[in-house]
């Protein structure tokens, strides 16, 4: 039976050693899930947040896991929009990648929330003064977008595509994808923007707030390139990766040089634009607010000067270098370097903009707020991790993700 749903003329595997990997994954969920039911039951006394981090660890992972899956709407927009042809031998995998970031996410803000029945309120009951209001809504509207793109995956099957009705649906679902491409970079361009927004008209907070175009602060657009330029990083990453734990070529070397390219490009020139917005906020907005720059650095055993120059240079301004060089792009190694530390930067990024704004004191008889998370919040966060890992696993296994994958190894 798992034969006839594997693709034709692909290799994987045995089952034996395939649901052995899924059980010790599945073991990480399942204790991510009785984590979970702690924190639903007991409520949110089982995590370590107090009045000095109402965000914590989930927001600072939603962030995080929402910039990685960036690369699925940009890829989308290359691949659609301004058709990049050669994209279509990894726009499906960018696409699940980017359905299990997001449906992630979800799953994070459903544990956040703490009485998750009452999640529709905030569509019911939006506060239009909010930008977490187009945050929900963009969120949730892309996470469809993104459950309609994946659905001509699944309906590739080799036994599902043999059903007439589902082999039209699939071919007539992929004809009208550029509509849905379209779509979700306009949504995805409002909440990944809006995630920067809220951190930026943060006016208690002088470690988060800036200046900005009319309404939006600088961190809106900062938030918004960095997910184009950060989340290809993590499309290339998960499938070398993928190419390392099956041993098997999956893409072309060409397919791979070209987005990885243009993620060089989005992330030299968002590091540009992130020093310029550093420099300004240290001499201009901070100094404002009464705080010098070193202030955000000091007098904490935790928040040194260290983390910027990790952000900025090791997670920065290095992998923009290796993947803007065509040497740096050739060598594998080389490559997987660059795009292991650019996820690693954008997930500093988003730490530094959600909790070392919380730890940083704004009082002058105040001390820093520094904070733990607890294992029900540790494990709740790796929970969608383990379960983004399944759906992976099963997606490779059993749909025809790579075009080029029976090309490339005879």
């Amino acid at each position: 039976m798992d034969s006839a749903l594997i693709p034709k003329g692909l290799k994987r595997c045995s089952i034996g050693k395939f649901y052995l990997g899924i059980a010790l994954v599945g073991a990480v969920v399942l204790w991510g899930v009785y984590a979970m039911l702690l924190v639903w039951i007991k409520g949110l006394n089982q995590t370590n947040m107090n009045d000095s981090y109402g965000f914590a660890l989930w927001i600072w992972a939603d962030l995080g896991i929402i910039a990685l899956g960036g690369g699925a709407f940009f890829t989308g927009f290359l691949r659609y929009i301004i058709g990049k042809d050669e994209l279509k031998n990894i726009i499906n995998y960018a696409v699940v990648i980017g359905f299990v970031c997001y449906a992630s996410a979800q799953l994070i803000l459903g544990i956040d929330v703490g009485q998750p029945l009452r999640g529709w309120f905030i569509f019911w009951h939006a506060n239009v003064h909010s930008m977490l209001t187009e945050v929900a809504f963009c969120l949730t509207c892309y996470f469809g977008v993104l459950v309609i793109e994946y659905i001509p995956l699944l309906l590739e099957n080799r036994q599902i595509d043999k059903v007439p009705f589902f082999h039209n649906l699939g071919h007539n679902m992929h004809e009208i994808m550029a509509i849905f491409a379209a779509t979700g970079a306009f949504l995805s361009f409002f909440h990944q923007g809006s995630l920067g927004g809220v951190a930026g008209v943060l006016y208690g907070r002088p470690f988060a707030v800036r200046e900005g175009l009319f309404i939006w602060p600088w961190t809106f657009f900062l938030f918004t390139w960095s997910a184009a330029a950060f989340g290809p990083c993590f499309t290339l990453f998960v499938t070398r990766l993928t190419e390392k734990i099956t041993g098997k070529k999956l893409v072309k070397q060409n397919v791979i040089d070209l987005l990885a390219k243009i993620a060089g490009w989005m992330m030299g020139t968002y590091i540009i634009a992130k020093i310029i917005d550093t420099w300004y906020w240290a001499t201009v907005t901070a100094p404002s607010k009464g705080f010098t720059f070193m202030d955000f650095y000091s007098d904490n055993s935790f928040y040194g000067i260290w983390i910027l120059i990790a952000e900025i240079v090791v997670g920065g301004i290095i992998p923009a270098l290796i993947l803007l060089s065509p040497k740096g792009r050739s060598n594998s190694t080389a490559l997987f370097t660059a795009v292991s530390l650019a996820c690693i930067g954008v997930l500093i990024n988003r730490w530094v903009m959600v909790l070392q704004v919380m730890a940083h004191p704004v009082m002058t008889f105040e001390n820093w707020f520094l904070y733990v998370p607890s294992w029900q919040e540790v494990a709740t966060t790796i929970l969608p991790v383990a379960g983004g890992i399944i759906v992976i696993a099963l997606s490779y296994r059993y749909l025809p993700i790579f075009p080029q994958e029976k090309e490339l190894n005879p």
